[in-house]
């Protein structure tokens, strides 16, 4: 029997730790962005925004217009982080740079706020989207289907449909990070694929009205025209969400000063065209006022059911069910490279910083979050309240992510200033005007969703200043 000496073990400790290795090339880190990005949100979203559109007589011309002005806001945000990209090649993205920027703790409480809310509560909504449209195919996956019942807490198909999905993705990618990319890939061009044949087949056919577009213009500017404006922005701003999670794997990147730049514009801007091009599609083919009728959401679904009959819905339903997947994993993949980034700080669970010694992946961030995200579908409360949850979770994360993303890119002007010496092989395009207007717009609807929607954004505030006591536990341990 052979024992471990205290030298042997000083010895041990010593040994360099197993390092991230850089695998991933244009064509993988771009699907990462539009795979994450194209989830649930444009096929449920855009009935919402109806609603509001109509409510508050914004005008038939806003419900495109705002999908526009999202996706240029979201293309001048990803101009700026491609700079950011490149100056730090680090696992972590906006955690590093908002720690490098301004301090530790606001990069700890963007990561809170990621693993607590934004990342593992999306990924959960989204797998239960995932499992609802599942439904379609196998009747017995339904909210009404209960397989436990314990007092308060009811599980039902639905939820285990959810969490297996999580489950799965999870485990396909701790397997390493080149099959869960390939994953990512095949879900990427699948969905693409799918929403550009439903947008021709939408504006091809002549089944549509142009009319469904006057009033381009609202009927009134007065009362409360500007939050609800900000309040529906705030949909398409969820739906838009994700586009930065590339840069939670700039350390498994190749060439990251290339790469990262031209995935984050190329991304966004692929999106932006889709996102718009569905949108005129749904409302040339429903209308306004049918659309903001729609009560389950499924505004996709009614456009190809209008298009191409019975045979329309169930190919959107598997098309939803590819798109919903490819978010999913897209969100498994990129969120505990974050993890990983702060627990090697010491600010977060020790268990996070654990690489796998052969394929180098973040097995212990994977399957943290993965148990939250599990946790979060088994509230129950995901599937049971229906489309006013679904709401809900827009205006919170989209508060939450996008007052990160504005102080972010503001980070960009510190660390001109702060480093002005640091080596930049990629500088956004049109400075100061470009992440200038990210964050001067970015204030503006901040500030109007907050006063659209106090409790949700209130709810966002909340849960960030939560952080602040854990960061205070853990930068004590690791001092």
């Amino acid at each position: 029997m052979q024992f471990d000496s205290p030298s042997r073990r000083r010895a041990q400790c010593l040994l360099p730790a197993p390092q991230p290795l850089r695998q991933l090339g244009l064509l993988d880190a771009s699907s990462i962005i539009v795979g994450s990005m194209i989830g649930s949100g444009i096929f449920l979203a855009p009935a919402l925004i109806a609603g509001i559109i109509v409510e508050s007589g914004l005008g038939a011309g806003n419900f495109v217009f705002i999908w526009v002005i999202g996706g240029l806001l979201t293309l001048c945000g990803a101009l700026a982080y491609g700079e950011l990209a490149a100056a730090f090649p680090q696992s972590g993205g906006q955690y590093v740079y908002l720690r490098e920027a301004f301090s530790p703790v606001w990069g700890f409480l963007y990561g809170w706020t990621l693993f607590a809310v934004i990342q593992t509560g999306f990924i959960a909504a989204v797998a239960v989207a995932f499992a609802n449209y599942l439904g379609v195919f196998i009747p017995g996956i339904s909210q009404s289907n209960t397989l436990v019942q314990a007092g308060g807490l009811r599980v039902s198909t639905v939820q285990v449909a959810a969490i297996a999905l999580v489950v799965v993705l999870t485990w396909v990618n701790s397997r390493g990070l080149r099959e869960g990319t390939l994953v990512q890939n095949l879900f990427t061009f699948a969905k693409v694929a799918a929403l550009v044949g439903l947008v021709a087949f939408s504006l091809g056919g002549g089944k549509g009205d142009w009319g469904n577009f006057q009033p381009l213009l609202p009927e009134t500017m007065a009362g409360g025209f500007l939050a609800a404006f900000a309040v529906a922005m705030s949909k398409a701003l969820f739906a838009y969400d994700s586009w930065y999670t590339v840069t939670f794997v700039a350390e498994e990147t190749r060439e990251p000063a290339r790469t990262l730049p031209r995935a984050l514009a190329a991304g966004t801007l692929a999106v932006t065209i889709l996102y718009s091009l569905a949108t005129v599609a749904y409302l040339y083919i429903v209308g306004m006022k049918r659309a903001a009728a729609v009560t389950d959401q499924r505004i996709a679904a009614l456009t190809a059911e209008i298009v191409l009959g019975p045979v329309g819905l169930t190919l959107i339903s598997g098309a939803i069910l590819l798109s919903t997947a490819g978010c999913v994993n897209g969100l498994v993949l990129s969120g505990p490279r974050l993890y990983f980034a702060m627990a090697r700080d010491g600010l977060f669970f020790r268990g996070a910083s654990k690489l796998d010694p052969e394929r180098r992946t973040p097995t212990g961030s994977l399957w943290l979050q993965a148990g939250w995200s599990v946790a979060l579908v088994l509230s129950g409360s995901l599937g049971e309240r229906g489309a006013q949850l679904y709401s809900d979770l827009l205006t919170f994360t989209s508060f939450a992510s996008l007052l990160f993303n504005a102080l972010t890119v503001a980070g960009l002007f510190v660390l001109r200033r702060k480093m002005p010496k640091l080596e930049r092989p990629y500088r956004v395009w049109g400075y100061p005007v470009v992440p200038g207007l990210f964050v001067a717009v970015a204030a503006f609807f901040l500030i109007f969703i907050a006063v659209g929607d106090p409790r949700n954004s209130g709810f966002g505030l909340v849960t960030i200043l939560a952080g602040a006591p854990l960061y205070l536990y853990w930068r004590s341990r690791a001092n």
